[in-house]
C-alpha cells in the first residue's frame, strides 16, 4: 500500500516550499547586492561576481544535499568531513593508484553515497537521534582521512586534467572573453538535479511526507526506514561532488580540511526557508540561501571588517533565519 495524498489534503506549494521565506531571502539577497555595490566599486565588478558563484559552488551543493536530510526533520553534521574524505579516496585512486580520473570520481562519489548510508542506517535501523549519528559518522571519515593519506595532503601534480573540472572554463570556448570557472556550471547542474529529484520523483514525494507525519507515513504503508537511508545516501552523494571539486580547486586532497562547512551548509539551507522542524523547504531557497552566505562573507572581506566580526554578523544572520521560521510556524 502506497501513500495516497488527496488533492483537498495535500499542502499547498506555498506552505510547503516556503514561498513567503524564498521571497524574503531573494530580496534579501538583492539588497546585500546593491549595499555592497554602493559601498565598494570593487564589489559588482565581473572578477569579483565569478569569485563569489566559485565560492558558492562547494558549500552549495553541500547545503543542496543537506536540505533533503532537513526537509525529513533530520540533520547531517557530517557533509564536511565525507566532502574531505571523498576527496581523498580519489586523490589516493588517481595518484596513487594510478587510475584514470573517471575512476576516481566515481570512487569518491561512491564513497559519500556509502557514508550516507550508514548514516541513515544509524537513523532509521539503529534508532540513534540524527545529531548523534551523524555527528559519530563526522569524527569516523576525520579519522579515516588522516589514516588514508597518512596525514598529508595527497596533490594531483601527474593529472593536470583534474584540476579542470572545477578551474576550467569550458563556457569560453563556445563565448569567448566569458571566463566562468566550471564550478559554478556543475553547481547550477547539481541544483536542477536536486530540484527534479525534490519536485517531480518519489523520492521528493515522500521527503516531503517523513518531514511532515513521519507516523501517518508509516501507517499508510511507506517503508520509512528504507526511504531514510536513500535520502541520506542522496546526501552523501552531494557531498562526494562536493568532495571533488574542493579537490579540483585545490588540485589536492586536504585531509585535514573540511570540518565546518556543515554549518555553513546548514545555514544556507535555513536561510533559504527550509524548516529544521521538516515538511518544508526548496532547492531554490537553498541556492538562494548559499549565494546570501557568499555575498555577505564576499561583502564583509571587500570593507575590511575583521574576520572576528565576520563570523559574529554571520552567526547573527542565522539566528534570525531561525528565528523566522519559528514565527512562521508559530503562525501557521
Amino acid at each position: 500500500m502506497e501513500l495516497s495524498v488527496s488533492p483537498s489534503s495535500k499542502p499547498s506549494v506555498l506552505k510547503r516550499s516556503g514561498a513567503a521565506q524564498k521571497l524574503l531571502a531573494f530580496a534579501s539577497l538583492i539588497l546585500l547586492i546593491v549595499v555592497f555595490s554602493l559601498s565598494s566599486a570593487n564589489f559588482f565588478k565581473f572578477d569579483n561576481i565569478v569569485g563569489i558563484l566559485l565560492a558558492t559552488a562547494v558549500t552549495g551543493i553541500l547545503a543542496l544535499g543537506s536540505t533533503f536530510v532537513i526537509i525529513t526533520g533530520g540533520i547531517d553534521l557530517a557533509v564536511g568531513t565525507v566532502m574531505t574524505f571523498c576527496s581523498v579516496i580519489a586523490g589516493v585512486i588517481i595518484t596513487y593508484g594510478g587510475a584514470p580520473i573517471p575512476f576516481g570520481i566515481a570512487g569518491a562519489i561512491g564513497a559519500g553515497a556509502l557514508c550516507g548510508a550508514a548514516s541513515g542506517f544509524a537513523v532509521s535501523r539503529m534508532k540513534i537521534p540524527p545529531f548523534i549519528a551523524t555527528l559519530a559518522v563526522m569524527m569516523i571519515t576525520k579519522g579515516l582521512s588522516l589514516v588514508i593519506s597518512g596525514t598529508k595532503p595527497v596533490y594531483f601534480v601527474d593529472t593536470p586534467a583534474f584540476a579542470q573540472i572545477a578551474m576550467g572554463t569550458a563556457v569560453e570556448k563556445l563565448v569567448p572573453g566569458l571566463a566562468i570557472p566550471n564550478a559554478v556550471f556543475i553547481f547550477f547542474g547539481m541544483a536542477i538535479l536536486a530540484s527534479l529529484l525534490l519536485s517531480k520523483t518519489i523520492v521528493g514525494r515522500y521527503n516531503f511526507a517523513l518531514g511532515s507525519n513521519e507516523e501517518a507515513t508509516r501507517l499508510s504503508g511507506v517503508n520509512v526506514r528504507f526511504w531514510k537511508i536513500v535520502i541520506y545516501t542522496i546526501t552523501g552523494v552531494f557531498s562526494g561532488v562536493a568532495g571533488i571539486l574542493m579537490a579540483s580547486r585545490l588540485n589536492s586532497a586536504q585531509p585535514a580540511l573540511g570540518q565546518g562547512y556543515e554549518l555553513e551548509a546548514i545555514a544556507a539551507v535555513v536561510i533559504g526557508g527550509t524548516s529544521l522542524s521538516g515538511g518544508k523547504g526548496s532547492i531554490l531557497g537553498t541556492v538562494i540561501g548559499a549565494l546570501i552566505m557568499s555575498v555577505l562573507t564576499n561583502g564583509l572581506r571587500i570593507l575590511s571588517v575583521p574576520q572576528e566580526w565576520q563570523t559574529v554578523i554571520i552567526g547573527g544572520v542565522v539566528v534570525l533565519a531561525v528565528y523566522t521560521d519559528i514565527l512562521r510556524r508559530r503562525k501557521g
